[in-house]
């Protein structure tokens, strides 16, 4: 056949490619090489049986071939087929035996011995080798070698930083702290057109951040810049109401305590974008916050009819995992239980079901069944400080203060700038009657969280203020008191410490003011009850002036 009719065949095939018409992709690539024996041409064959899922067949035309350990695609495709097949110590094998070190800088990656085919597609490809490299990362973790994996998956994202997948496993099986993530992209070479990239990628990680340098980033992402427009065209060029980008925003709201933010920002994303699985995720766990049970319903019996049947295996986790947040909210946790049971089962590596499993057991007041989940997700994921804190937690609920102090700041170690970590170290400090240390952490909490604080730092200003009280710092203690019912004004135990600090200043008409209103909410409340008998004995015997005593209707008016 004529080289005319050849190069039409090839895009023949090329075409039912695109098309999907894998069958007649393969019958005429198998033409094509058979006309011209050629290594591409052999090579289009096997990508076409590969596409097709015969993984066995494409394995042999390319092991067959005596160029596949010589061209790296070559190499490359016939481990992608032993992938398919689950062959993982073969996988290993076909792709060779470099090194890699603990930063992940791949040693003998190149081989004076080894071609590739397509040389002068290289700068406009993902590099093969960093392709190799990800291979290799996810054939150590199917055989559960995660430190090996953790080395490969860096190395290919050194390789070359286009390659996204080796990052999103670092980031979402949680591989790294937060400050080997840090370091880990500061690594990273961009082309000067990925400056956007750089960005983005900073998005993605923990945001334990100062509050304006993730702002900083969103904003870049966000604003028009065309500056990279070769055409000089006015194309918009944002990044504004990218569906990636807005979840990434979701993701920080909630980790701010902004929950009310976060489930209206990642409603819209869904809206849009139903099936964005990252998003959905973070609006179960903002919905589980703010206690909408029916949206929970409405998801979960929306997720089970998309992804219960699901091939991909963490869609169907997701399902059984939305299930599990309903029954956590309306407070069954066996049932709870049982559906995040269901997701860790079809996915181990799914770490807010392990977590959530965790939690229910907690609620049941079920210890050994709790430490077991954090103890397996702590194991998992070695760079989530998660698993530690709620070990900790665990800890701090049986009253076992100086082995919860140790799991806490097990968990500083991994993320050294989380408020919530310096907040648990508080309340251990404060229990175990250190009150200057309590202090210390208390205020280092809310130095590290937003300038508007939420009613999720609420309960921190409180302790704040309990323990300048312990230490008798009555005047630096009122202030924190007034604060935290600036957030709410239903705590009781705000209004009962400030009630009960100026009783110790001998304000005897400002803590009769407080014990009051600490009462209208808990009418039953023995401390305040008694404090306030104390309070009017103490007011009438210095001499009670009516003149000054607090106007009754004002104790309901808050």
């Amino acid at each position: 056949m004529r080289e005319e009719g050849i190069e039409k065949l090839r895009g023949i095939v090329r075409d039912c490619v695109s098309k999907h018409l894998y069958s007649s992709a393969i019958f005429f690539a198998d033409k094509v090489a058979a006309f011209t024996s050629d290594p591409a041409d052999i090579y289009m064959q096997a990508q076409a049986l590969f596409l097709g899922r015969h993984y066995r067949r494409a394995f042999h035309l390319l092991n067959a071939s005596q160029i596949v350990l010589r061209d790296l695609r070559f190499r490359y495709l016939a481990a992608k087929c032993l992938e398919e097949l689950k062959e993982w110590e073969q996988c290993l094998l076909m792709l060779g035996d470099p090194k890699v070190d603990e930063h992940g800088n791949a040693l003998e990656l190149k081989d004076c011995n080894v071609m590739y085919l397509d040389k002068d597609g290289e700068d406009r490809e993902i590099n093969i080798s960093s392709a190799i490299c990800f291979l290799r990362g996810k054939a150590f973790d199917a055989l559960e070698n995660r430190a090996q994996a953790r080395q490969w998956y860096k190395a290919a994202i050194k390789a070359d930083p286009l390659c996204y997948e080796a990052l999103e496993c670092l980031i979402e099986n949680h591989m790294l702290t937060c400050e080997e993530e840090l370091s880990l992209l500061s690594s990273l070479q961009f082309a000067p057109e990925d400056g956007w990239l750089s960005s983005f990628y900073s998005c993605l990680i923990k945001k334990y951040d100062k509050e304006s340098i993730i702002e900083e980033n969103f904003r870049n992402l966000e604003k028009e810049n065309c500056d990279n427009n070769p055409t000089g065209s006015s194309v918009t060029c944002t990044l504004k109401n990218n569906s990636d980008l807005l979840a990434c925003k979701v993701e920080y709201y909630h980790q701010c305590g902004e929950y009310q933010k976060c489930f209206e920002l990642s409603s819209v994303v869904l809206e849009r974008d139903p099936f964005h699985s990252k998003c959905t995720l973070v609006h179960l766990a903002a919905a589980m916050e703010l206690g909408q049970s029916n949206e929970l319903y409405l998801m979960a019996s929306g997720s089970l009819h998309h992804y219960a049947t699901d091939k991909v295996l963490p869609l169907r986790a997701l399902s059984w995992f939305a299930v599990g947040c309903y029954y956590y909210c309306i407070k069954k946790y066996d049932q709870s239980r049982r559906f995040y049971s269901k997701a860790t089962s079809l996915d181990k590596t799914f770490l807010p079901a392990w977590i959530g499993h965790g939690n229910a057991s907690a609620a049941k007041e079920e210890g050994d069944q709790a430490m077991s989940s954090f103890r397996t997700a702590a194991r998992l994921f070695p760079g989530c400080h998660l698993p530690t804190l709620y070990i900790g937690m665990e800890y701090m609920r049986t009253h076992n203060y100086k082995h919860a102090e140790q799991f806490f700041m097990q968990a500083k170690a991994i993320c050294p700038s989380d408020p919530l970590v310096f907040n648990e170290l508080g309340v251990v400090a404060y229990h175990m009657k250190e009150y200057k240390q309590a202090i210390w952490w208390f205020e280092k909490t809310l130095s590290h969280v937003p300038s508007s604080l939420s009613e999720m730092w609420e309960p921190t200003v409180v302790n704040l203020a309990h323990a300048l009280r312990k230490l008798k710092r009555y005047s630096e203690a009122v202030p924190y008191y007034e604060k935290a019912l600036a957030i709410s004004t239903g705590n009781l135990s705000a209004y009962a410490g400030l009630a009960y600090t100026y009783h110790l200043q001998d304000n005897y008409n400002a803590a009769i003011t407080y014990y009051h209103k600490a009462l209208w909410l808990k009418p039953d409340d023995q401390f305040c009850t008694d404090m306030l008998t104390v309070a009017l004995v103490d007011e009438s015997r210095r001499g009670f002036n009516p003149r000054n005593a607090p106007d009754p209707m004002e104790l309901y008016t808050m």
